[in-house]
């Protein structure tokens, strides 16, 4: 299982090829009134900046923590406004009471909860928030022939590689974990379904940046894509908690 910095050596895929998370997410976020003009947020492992451009554009004060510097070049370039800081979040000073936000987007699960949940405690303001999201590649509910092509290359492995944390669909298991330490409670869990259509050069890339993908491995999900027809429908999920500090 690679580690969180094997995207730092795909930046430049990595940039080009993750699709956006879903308009629902932003719309919650703003209906829950944690996500609005003038909030202070740290964000946890912002890569080239997925997240941080829309919790910009609604306005928030950003400070993305990311430790890989190529990924933190592009960052900057892509965010010029947000306060870019290269550091794990383990390592990364973060004060007290300086955020009303804290957001781990597709990061959660390479952070040292044990480590990062008390320095966000003490980093957040009273009745202040964290909110975190990842997207599932692949809705379990849905099946369709790329997706069968998918999971034969998968039974193909010898070792399957384990990611660290419950499951990627296990929301119920993340916000215990997330909770677990008293400093957080849960006040909202949402999934968004949602699609998007591929062609085969975009498979191949954003199933490259994929941490226990190989490369031989996404050349063949590419070839699956060229088989049917060029461009597949991928169903998504994307599981949001909330949680606010106790």
């Amino acid at each position: 299982m690679a580690g969180p910095l094997h995207f730092d050596a795909l930046a430049e895929t990595y940039q080009q090829a993750r699709p956006p998370y879903p308009e629902a997410l932003w719309d919650r976020l703003r209906e829950l009134e944690v996500l609005r003009p003038g909030v202070r947020v740290i964000e946890l492992g912002a890569g080239t900046g997925e997240a941080t451009m829309r919790l910009l554009g609604a306005g928030a004060d950003v400070v993305a923590v990311e430790p890989g510097r190529a990924l933190a070049a592009r960052l900057r370039l892509r965010c010029p406004s947000a306060r870019v800081v290269i550091a794990r979040a383990e390592d990364a000073a973060m004060g007290e009471a300086q955020f009303d936000l804290a957001v781990a987007a597709t990061s959660v699960h390479w952070l040292d909860l044990g480590v990062v949940i008390p320095k966000l405690r003490r980093a957040i303001v009273d009745d202040g928030h964290l909110a975190v999201w990842r997207t599932a590649f692949g809705d379990p509910r849905t099946t369709t022939p790329f997706r069968d092509r998918i999971d034969a290359i998968v039974a193909r492995r010898v070792d399957e590689p384990v990611r660290p944390g419950p499951g990627e669909l296990d929301t119920e298991g993340w916000a215990r974990l997330l909770s677990s330490s008293g400093d957080f409670t849960v006040v909202h869990v949402d999934e968004f379904r949602w699609t998007i259509d591929l062609s085969a050069d975009q498979v191949h890339g954003l199933f490259r940046t994929f941490s226990n993908w190989t490369a031989s491995e996404a050349q063949a999900a590419a070839e699956a894509a060229r088989d049917l027809g060029g461009t597949v429908t991928e169903h998504y999920v994307t599981p949001l908690i909330l949680l606010r500090r106790t």
